[in-house]
């Protein structure tokens, strides 16, 4: 007795839709053959064609002749279609083995003795059972070519030569040079330098944003929630509005409020007799005046959030504790601070790889400044992100920034999954306890 499933399955191999016309899906199968009739003939050059650039990047430059210039190979247009078609090529991919699972699946059921739907009733069945595969389907194409596409680019860039000026498209050509650029960034000492000292700021800038933000929310939210604080409602409106206005305004009103030369707080100190101080010109100060700036921007959303924790806390715990002889030292310790680090330590986590890419508080307040002779293209409070766009937009360091901005993913995504993994809110068992 020969097998249905066998045969579909080979036949779908072997070409696609002939396993569904074994299967005497006549129509569905016919579909098939046409698409893969249509890739053959219309998709081989130009998929080929895409391939070589993406391989090749090119092989003539851009040439003058007299008063003409003699077009080129652009290296990043040939990159960016080569990624293109080879997107499409996964993507069809993915239904040449729908295709084949198809015919199988019928095949198995002629074995059992079911008859193979017909066109109709294969509609239908898609109307019923597929419907939120059709839907899906379109966010997976622009998800692809929206999403996909761009990192692809982005971390292929960093195995390439691409920078200015001697690499630039369609003046040159850019090649593959493998991991050259991530042994530059750590075996050359100007860039071995800078990188490691801004990833230190950046670990410290990150850290300090988040815990100066986090605890200044607590301590707000505490008072707030303390017996015998009246207008509280009052209070919480003014301590939420940092929160409600744009940031992109009120940092650079920050920004003109600790100028060095004519901003208020400065003469404000030399009327009371003090010397000014070189808020954002010097290099400590600088980095002193963003963790306190960013206090100001950051303590409200914690503040809001912690308060609805603790309101939602059961009052009978505090008055057993009480009964106990608990202190309200240890009422805190024991009971408030546990409940608000269980429901807000994913959030912590979230708001550190948040801080860590904080890009709009120091460009905007500091410009990455002040100048670091030490450093390459880079600042004394530049973090990774505010030096990716210095290195892209200001200098034409392509490939290094794509380097840099693998390696931030890679911290960014480490330590999250491993403090994620590690907080109770994530534990199944602690959350049914």
């Amino acid at each position: 007795m020969k097998s249905h499933a066998k045969i579909s399955t080979i036949l779908s191999l072997l070409f696609m839709g002939l396993g569904q016309i074994y299967n005497r899906q006549y129509m569905k199968g016919l579909l098939f053959i046409c698409l893969e009739i249509y890739i053959v003939v219309f998709w081989s050059l130009p998929f080929r064609n895409a391939m070589w650039g993406l391989t090749t990047l090119g092989e003539t430059t851009q040439k003058r002749i007299g008063f003409k210039i003699q077009p080129g190979d652009h290296s990043i247009f040939l990159m960016i279609e080569g990624i293109i078609f080879l997107i499409c090529g996964l993507l069809l991919i993915w239904v040449y083995y729908l295709n084949i699972r198809d015919a199988r699946r019928v095949g198995i059921a002629r074995d059992l003795g079911q008859r193979p739907n017909n066109f109709k009733e294969t509609l239908h069945v898609i109307a019923e059972k597929g419907f939120p595969y059709l839907l899906l389907t379109p966010s997976i194409i622009f998800t692809s070519f929206l999403t996909i596409l761009p990192l692809l680019f982005g971390i292929a860039i960093a195995f390439t030569n691409y920078s200015g000026p001697n690499h630039l498209p369609p003046a040159a050509l850019v090649d593959w040079v493998g991991f050259q650029t991530f042994i530059d960034l750590f075996n050359l000492k100007t860039w071995n330098r800078t990188f490691l000292g801004v990833f230190e700021w950046t670990i410290i800038w990150a850290v300090l944003a988040t815990i100066t933000t986090f605890f200044t929310g607590l301590l707000f939210a505490v008072l707030l929630n303390s017996k015998g604080i009246r207008f509280r409602s009052f209070w919480r409106s003014i301590y939420i509005l940092p929160w409600a206005i744009p940031a992109f305004v009120s940092i650079l009103i920050m920004r003109n409020l600790f100028n060095g030369e004519f901003g208020p707080i400065n003469q404000y100190l030399e009327a009371i007799g003090l010397a000014g101080i070189p808020w954002l010109s010097d290099p400590f100060w600088a980095k002193f005046t963003l963790v306190v700036v960013n206090i100001w921007f950051g303590f409200p959303f914690w503040m809001v959030l912690m308060s609805g924790v603790m309101t939602g806390i059961d009052k009978e715990l505090y008055e057993a504790a009480e009964v106990d002889g608990a202190s309200p030292r240890q009422r805190f310790w024991r009971i408030t601070m546990p409940i608000v680090m269980f429901s807000t330590a994913p959030l912590l986590i979230m708001q550190f790889a948040g801080n860590f890419n904080n890009f709009n508080m120091i460009y905007l307040l500091t410009q990455g400044g002040p100048v670091n002779v030490d450093y390459s293209y880079a600042g004394s409070t530049d973090i990774l992100i505010s030096w990716i766009y210095k290195l892209t937009l200001d200098q034409s360091q392509f490939n290094m920034a794509s380097v840099v901005s693998i390696l931030i993913f890679i911290v960014i995504a480490s330590i999250s999954v491993w403090n994620f993994r590690r907080t109770r809110a994530f534990k199944e068992e602690d959350m049914m306890s």
